[in-house]
């Protein structure tokens, strides 16, 4: 009864269509009434959740990817992506590909990726012969690698929803294989329609002007070096990179490329602080939520149940992942993170899965989510920047979505995948 009064007041809550983060607060408060426990003690898990020091992380971030995305950062690495693979037959695919997973390393966001990747590729591949549905699609389904790439600030969000105890640097690190995985095989479908579809081939870029594209993109790039660099070395933890990305972002766009006026700085900060306000709020009642959860005992009565389906570890894994893709199509991925970690941390433990790997692949099954309807908040975006109805949008999407799930089931069967690295280099 106890899991009905707070899950069902949180669902109906959401139903009515309000906002998740005041959603999950109410019902925090409801539980809290049922169960006879004082709001003050839901007041301190309120202030408590945002009081972190490895919180600041995100805001960093997510400030370093804003100045690189209005600063002219996406234009310069499509053009060093075109140098790289845009001369083949259906290079500009490639590119799109490649650019995202470039512009995801930097930005951690595949709703930054979409917008600033496809405001410079969708139209120019449209006016090279593809298809415009065709080449959302590929915007789309491409920015889903920037969930797992570093610096993801969703593996942040992961750590502090799993109590802190999982390293973000080992996060970031296992977020690279996966990403690669993901980048090669979406290249290889971008190959295969290319062929049989028989795209246009790229133009070769001569030889100054390929040196000279390589050196402006370069500056934008070290930002990844700084980040993981700086982490692996031990030169500065998690949180302190992302501040000096910061830093480094700022200095490349206003004085090394200087595209970016001044006097818009203001509404950029402006813009970023609304999206962190709203961001921190979901946290805070988050870990109210949580709170509430775990005195009613919900993560250990769910271990339970799903453990009395089967206690193979395989079986168990694919009940969650069906579970994680179809709630994935109906909340925002922030807030299924903060609520889902503490309730399925106990059954991937259980099960013997680390949670490092757990981390990939829900970030895998969540990214799924974001391209899927009714709620994909980045199919929305990419499909508002192609100028394309939802509906040819997802038509094109649907061999991606088969290479997506692949993918998936690759992560979570194969440990390696997102383990080995980790494993080498810390």
């Amino acid at each position: 009864m106890d899991a009905l009064i707070l899950l069902g007041s949180f669902a109906l809550l959401i139903t009515f269509r309000m906002p998740v983060a005041y959603a999950l607060g109410l019902s925090a408060l409801i539980g809290a009434w049922w169960i006879d426990i004082p709001f003050g003690a839901v007041m301190i898990q309120v202030a408590g959740g945002i009081n972190k020091f490895s919180l600041l992380a995100i805001p960093f971030f997510v400030l370093a990817g804003a100045i690189m995305a209005e600063g002219g950062m996406a234009r310069r690495l499509v053009a060093f992506a075109g140098v790289l693979v845009g001369f083949v037959r259906g290079g500009l695919s490639l590119v799109n590909i490649m650019a995202s997973a470039f512009f995801g390393a930097i930005s951690g966001s595949s709703l930054a990726d979409t917008a600033s990747v496809g405001s410079v590729l969708i139209l120019e591949m449209e006016k090279k012969g593809y298809p415009r549905e065709f080449s959302t699609a590929v915007t789309v389904s491409g920015s889903v690698q920037a969930l797992l790439t570093p610096p993801s600030h969703n593996s942040v969000l992961y750590s502090l929803a799993a109590g802190g105890t999982i390293s973000i640097a080992a996060l970031f690190v296992a977020g690279i294989g996966p990403g690669l995985l993901l980048s090669a095989v979406m290249m290889g479908m971008c190959l295969f329609f290319a062929k049989k579809r028989n795209y246009p081939k790229g133009e070769t870029i001569p030889l100054r002007q390929a040196l000279k594209i390589c050196v402006e993109a370069l500056w934008g790039l070290m930002t990844m070096v700084i980040i993981l660099g700086g982490i692996l070395s031990g030169v500065f933890t998690a949180t302190e990179s992302a501040s000096i990305a910061v830093v480094w972002a700022f200095f490349v766009t206003m004085f090394i490329y200087r595209d970016y006026k001044w006097s818009e700085l203001p509404k950029l900060m402006h813009r970023t602080v609304r999206t962190l306000s709203i961001v921190m709020i979901l946290i805070a009642f988050a870990s109210a939520f949580g709170y509430i959860m775990t005195l009613m005992q919900i993560p250990s009565k769910i271990t339970t149940a799903l453990l009395t389906i089967s206690d193979n570890r395989y079986v168990v894994l694919m009940c969650i992942n069906f579970m994680l893709l179809a709630l994935g199509t109906l909340m925002d991925m922030a807030p299924l993170i903060l609520i889902l970690t503490p309730i399925l941390m106990p059954v991937i433990t259980d099960i013997g899965v680390d949670p490092v790997h757990f981390g990939m692949i829900m970030l895998v099954n969540l990214g799924i989510g974001l391209i899927t309807p009714p709620v994909g908040a980045v199919l929305f975006v990419g499909a508002a920047i192609g100028k394309v109805t939802i509906e040819n949008t997802v038509k094109a999407l649907l061999p991606f979505y088969l290479a997506l799930f692949a993918v998936l089931m690759a992560v979570t069967y194969i440990p390696a995948i997102s383990l080995w690295l980790p494993s080498v280099v810390l």
